[in-house]
Order: C-alpha cells, then structure tokens, then sequence
C-alpha cells in the first residue's frame, strides 16, 4: 500500500468531510435540485454511460466472471431509465433531516425536541452494480451526508461516467461536488485505508461478498453490513398451490443473481408430493438446477442430491436447494439454522402459521404470500436504497433516506439549573 494512495484518499475524504458541513445546512430545494439535474444528466448522457459499460461488461467477459456477476454489471437503456426514475422519485420524497422525531415538556419548563440529523460522511463500498453509484449518491446527499463511493474494479469506466454526472449535478445545484466522491481505483488497498478513518468517516456500508466482509474485519469505523441473502421460501400444508408456484418462480428467475432471491425451498410433506412436479416443469424450462433432499429426489428424478453445504451457499444462480420439511416447527428451525436474515417468506392460507412465521422468523423483512424479491428500496417506495441491512441496530432493511439519518435531541429553556 503505497503513501501516495493514503494521502489521495485523505483528500478526498477531507473534503467529503468539509461537504458534510455544508450539506447539513443545506435546503431541500438545493438538494432537490441536483436531483433533477442527475435525473435529466443521466438520460442526455445515455450514450456515454452505455458505451462505458461495454467496455467494463466485455473486459469482466474475458476475465471470466459468472453470467449472474455479469447481468447485476450490465446497462442497457432501460435499466438507465430505471436509475433516472429512481433519482426522480428521491427528490419527490420529503427531505428527513430536521424532522422532530419526538417532542415534549419536562416539570421543570424545559422544551426536548428529538430531531433527525445526517450521519456525516458514509463510505459506500460495492462490487459490480454501477447502478448503486447513482443510488447510494442520491440517498447520501438529500440525507445531508457526503458519501464517499468505492466501486469494483470490473465497473470502473461505468462508475467513473457516473460519478462525474453526480458532481456535476451537484455542483450545478450551488452544493459542493465533494459531497459525492469517486474512489477511482477498486482493489482492497482502499478499503485498508477507509476503514481505519475514524477521524473522517462515520459509517462503512459494505455490499458485496465474503471476500468484502473479510476485508472490513476489525474495521475501526462503524460498519452497517449487506452481505448474504440466502433466502428462503416455505410453502406450507394450506398454501395456494398456484400462488406458492407463481411466487417461487419468481423468488428464484426474475433475477437469480441478487441478494433477494429464493436460494432454499422448503415444502410441507403433506403438499409436496402435488406441488414439486409442475413446479420443476416451470423451473427446469427456466434453466434451473434442482439440490434436493432425500425425500425430494425421490419425488424428482431430476433432481440432484444437495449436500450439507448447499443448504448455506448463496448461489446468485439458477440453483436451487429444496427440503421437504414435515411441519412449520421443522421449517421454522432450518430457517433459523440456515438464513442470513436478509428475506424469507411462507405461503399459507392459515392466519395461525402466518402470525407464528413473521414472529418468529428473525429476517429484515418476512412475507405471507409474497415473494422475497421485493426486499429491495425501490419497491418499498424508498426511490432507491444504500444497501439491506441484516443487523439489529440503528438500520434494517432496505436503507432509504431516514436510514441514513441519525438523531439529537435540542433542548430550549429559560434559565433552568439542575438542582
């Protein structure tokens, strides 16, 4: 690790910490503003963004990356629209900071008010998905926080477009561009760097793998982790048979290579026996590999026998493990043993099974007849989100605006000493 890549992001995080400053002052119609200019920034650029992503998709090509690897890296004129809408969608959302979270009058005259706050300067540290550079950017900035934005190697043309967009947009809008800043280089060297920072960062969110999670061990600077998503579907004795297929073909295709996709299948003994055959039809149409128990290789022949290892593996693949379960109770614990805690859901027309699953299944989000796929910023009406938290505290879940807010508490009196 050289000293002249220290000092580079010493820079930049000063001025991601003196932006800081300036966002947590700034007014919504400022901010709103840079997002309007991004919005449109990113549609008349549409040309230049594709043709940097080509050149990123076919070097990670050759480098042999996976076909889920490739498709989470890839833009096409759609997806960029997506981006642009969720950009639009974060300016029509109401500004979080300075909003009174609580408020009341103590005995003694003195007025407390709770107030939301930025949390400061935030490193966005992620791999493949360029689309997280406009999102994370977006999110940190209307949330008045300065985010310092690390992307993989394998999207480094890509990011590099997107980044000068936001700066552009930003400093267009009369904010300072420092508010968004583009680590231009992705290999872990950085990472060694921002997470001894305590002094100028306040909080990693890292999205990615078990490679990035080991590179964050022992971090000094908080991290709020998006990790694994292995996700599981149980379709109960008194599912909807029709629905439970419709909704684990979807849990597992739509996208196989993202964090909310169906990883294990888990079927009750009593509905398995009707419901797994026309559910390989669809899946293997699909592509699908099938990892299964004892019990569900003998209700498929096509079906490979799953190992032990299967049942913890986020494939971002079309694989899927499936066990055949004899009760909730059974389903209940191998959801315990085996999930990450990011999305699970149950199918079941039972209000008794349903009540017991989202209690105490102990997941960021839990569905009763839904799929796991809408675990996601965007269709939790969020515009877009930082990452999916699977921790306990401050955030969880898809990270929106409020997410990235803290809180103080302001106090007025009129001459109050503590007796």
């Amino acid at each position: 690790m050289g000293i002249g890549l220290e000092n580079e992001l010493e820079k930049l995080l000063r001025g991601a910490r003196q932006a800081a400053r300036t966002l947590a002052r700034s007014r919504s119609a400022e901010k709103n503003r840079a997002l309007r200019l991004l919005a449109d920034a990113l549609r008349d650029n549409a040309d230049e963004i594709l043709a940097a992503n080509r050149n990123d998709y076919e070097g990670a090509a050759m480098r042999g990356r996976s076909d889920a690897f490739l498709d989470r890296l890839k833009l096409d004129l759609a997806r960029v629209e997506k981006i642009a809408v969720s950009v639009e969608q974060i300016e029509a959302l109401p500004d979080p900071v300075s909003e009174v979270i609580a408020g009341w009058r103590r005995p003694n005259g003195l007025e407390i008010t709770q107030v939301r706050v930025p949390i400061g300067v935030i490193a966005v540290i992620y791999e493949s998905r360029p689309n997280v550079t406009i999102e994370a950017a977006c999110l940190g900035f209307k949330a008045g926080n300065a985010v310092v934005l690390r992307g993989g190697s394998d999207a480094l043309q890509t990011n590099r477009v997107l980044a000068g967009l936001v700066a552009r947009s930003l400093a267009g809008a009369g904010l300072p561009p420092q508010a968004a800043v583009f680590v231009d280089q992705g290999d872990h060297d950085a990472i060694q760097v921002l997470k001894r920072r305590t002094d100028l960062l306040d909080l990693i969110v890292p999205r990615g793998g078990g490679e990035l999670k080991r590179a964050l061990d022992g971090s000094a600077v908080p991290v709020l982790p998006h990790f694994e998503g292995i996700c599981h579907v149980y379709v109960d004795r008194a599912a909807d048979l029709q629905m439970g297929q419709e909704i684990c073909v979807n849990a597992k295709c739509s996208r196989p290579g993202v964090c909310n996709a169906m990883e294990n299948l888990l079927v009750h003994s009593e509905v398995a026996p009707r419901f797994l055959g026309p559910l390989a039809k669809q899946l293997t149409t699909r592509g699908v590999e099938i990892r299964g128990c004892e019990r569900t290789c003998r209700l498929l022949p096509e079906a490979v026998a799953a190992v032990d290892q299967d049942w913890d593996t986020e494939y971002l693949d079309l694989i899927l493990a499936v066990k055949v379960v004899d009760d909730l109770e059974e389903a209940l614990a191998f959801i315990a043993r085996h999930g990450s805690g990011l999305a699970d859901a149950i199918v079941t027309s039972d209000l008794v099974a349903a009540r017991r699953f989202t209690e105490e299944v102990d997941s960021a989000t839990v569905y009763v007849n839904a799929s796991t796929r809408f675990t996601d910023g965007f269709e939790f009406g969020f515009g877009a989100e930082t990452g999916i938290s699977t921790n306990r505290l401050h955030a969880r879940g898809p990270m929106g605006l409020r997410e990235l807010t803290t809180y103080k508490y302001v106090i007025f009196g009129d001459g109050q000493v503590r007796e």
